[in-house]
């Protein structure tokens, strides 16, 4: 039997949702490439493709976006448990508990997709009450006439943003909706796949998405260009890193080897947002990582993946690092449940097989004669 550390290059299922180009750096969903849907998308529509295979016309769209927004309010218990958890938790086990306290009290037989859209205009108020208890500010409810990207924002701010903010915020999500079999989405299919609850599948997508080689490499990311200082640094940075057997945080991936055109896009919205918030000096100390980086690793095939940019836009638009896997998570919850929607249709236990090393027909000593 072949061992696959990892389970690299093996397929688990066919899917229709979405492909990677890992050779060229193309990345579509259903069909779209990536760079289409973020320009001319925005979080709504993209869901829907998502969800249900295809662009949708006004009437689907307006039907969703108002779906969507009836869903956003949480239960009161939850509320209460938001505000009586300790302070210092991480948000990603806040979030983790309280995706698991929705899915105690759903019993209903709702069509899947419908608990998908229920979670997916759930986790950021989740996560925006979250933060504003922490920080001793007052609750932000939801606010039914805002986009799902502008009301996340509104809700963490008390505040309206700006077309800027709202624009980056919608196409950060768009970028982090889905990635094929990516840790977390095969967490969750691991556990459809017993079929369990939608609601056990998707925290245990959160769980994996809490580790920091999976949802936290963006805020390890931003650490790295604060830590450096300043543009005329990342030379000696870069290089030291690299002698010591360090990586290069935000650089490289398991599938793409070449740029990865999430973070492509992303650095634009980041270099926009630097200059409207006054942060250039950050945003150039990445560039020029980014530079450097690609002269040194891109002889491996090795360049920025999403996370490299990601943080610095998370970053911009007023999240805390420790929010950043919470984010991710709120977009992600769309390619999920997708996931977890189009297994069912085929749906078989997963089971995989272990090699086995050890010894055979040892003999049983009483604990009287162990020494």
């Amino acid at each position: 039997m072949e061992l696959r550390k990892g389970l690299e290059d093996i397929a688990i299922k066919e899917t229709e949702i979405t492909y990677i180009d890992g050779v060229l750096g193309r990345l579509y969903y259903r069909g779209y490439s990536i760079y289409d849907l973020a320009e001319f998308s925005n979080f709504e529509e993209t869901a829907y493709l998502i969800w249900f295979g295809k662009l949708p016309n006004k009437k689907e769209l307006q039907e969703i976006k108002e779906a969507l927004a009836e869903e956003r309010e949480i239960p009161e218990y939850i509320t209460e448990f938001i505000k009586n958890v300790r302070k210092d938790a991480n948000p990603m086990d806040v979030l983790r508990t309280a995706v698991s306290m929705l899915g105690i009290e759903d019993r209903s037989n709702e069509e899947l997709w419908k608990k998908a859209v229920k979670l997916t205009a759930k986790i950021p108020t989740i996560i925006s009450y979250f933060d504003r208890v922490r920080k001793g500010l007052d609750i932000v409810h939801p606010d039914p006439s805002l986009s799902h990207a502008e009301n996340f924002l509104y809700m963490m701010r008390g505040e309206k943003p700006n077309p800027i903010d709202s624009r980056t915020m919608d196409v950060a999500m768009i970028l982090h909706m889905d990635h094929e079999m990516n840790a977390s989405t095969f967490a969750c299919l691991v556990v459809a796949s017993t079929l369990s609850d939608l609601y056990s599948a998707i925290t245990a997508g959160i769980s994996a998405l809490k580790g920091p080689l999976h949802g936290g490499a963006n805020a390890e990311a931003l650490k790295q260009f604060m830590e450096i200082g300043s543009k005329d640094k990342v030379e000696e940075y870069i290089l030291k890193k690299l002698e010591s057997g360090q990586r290069i945080m935000g650089f490289g991936h398991r599938i793409y080897k070449a740029y990865d055109p999430r973070a492509k896009i992303l650095k634009e919205y980041a270099r926009n947002l630097a200059k409207e918030k006054g942060k250039m000096e950050l945003f150039e100390i990445a560039e020029k990582v980014d530079e450097i980086g690609c002269k040194i690793l891109g002889k491996k095939n090795i360049y920025p993946n999403v996370d490299f940019y990601a943080g610095l836009v998370f970053y911009f638009l007023g999240f805390d690092p420790d929010l950043f896997p919470t984010v991710f998570a709120s977009s992600r919850i769309v390619g999920w449940t997708a996931h977890v929607m189009e297994y069912l249709k085929d749906n078989k236990l997963i089971r995989p097989k272990a090699i086995y090393k050890g010894e055979i027909g040892r003999k049983y000593i009483n604990i009287e004669n162990r020494e």
